[in-house]
């Protein structure tokens, strides 16, 4: 069992920055491939970064490259997602979630990730 436990999340102006965090407990983070996701309102969730269990590949959805970076500490039990230059339409309810890869896979569907966390609210004012 993994715990996932977001925080980062706020108001912030357009063109500002943000920084999730995403602390997990429970199991070896290293075994683990992490992904950020964010759905919206009457919106489908959306994959927007993930990250390898070694933290040696990432992968970014077309709407945030460039503007969003995802990190890993795996000492720390910690993954990250850096936002900056955020728009209005970033807003929406970000998560968390971690997918059991013990070969260091990257998996690409919500449907892969085993645990999630509970999300945190990203809302940004035009």
């Amino acid at each position: 069992q993994v715990q996932l436990v977001e925080s980062g999340g706020g108001l912030v102006q357009a063109g500002g920055s943000l920084r999730l965090s995403c602390a997990a407990s429970g199991r070896t983070f290293s075994w683990y491939a992490m992904g950020w996701f964010r759905q919206a309102p009457g919106k489908e969730r959306e994959l927007l970064a993930g990250i390898t269990g070694s933290g040696g590949r990432t992968y970014y959805a077309d709407s945030v490259k460039g503007r969003f970076t995802i990190s890993k500490d795996n000492a720390k039990n910690t993954c990250y997602l850096r936002m900056n230059s955020l728009r209005a339409e970033d807003t929406a309810v970000y998560y968390c979630a971690a997918a059991y890869s013990p070969l260091d896979s990257l998996p690409g569907r919500a449907e892969a990730y085993n645990y999630w966390g509970q999300g945190t609210q990203v809302t940004v004012s035009s």
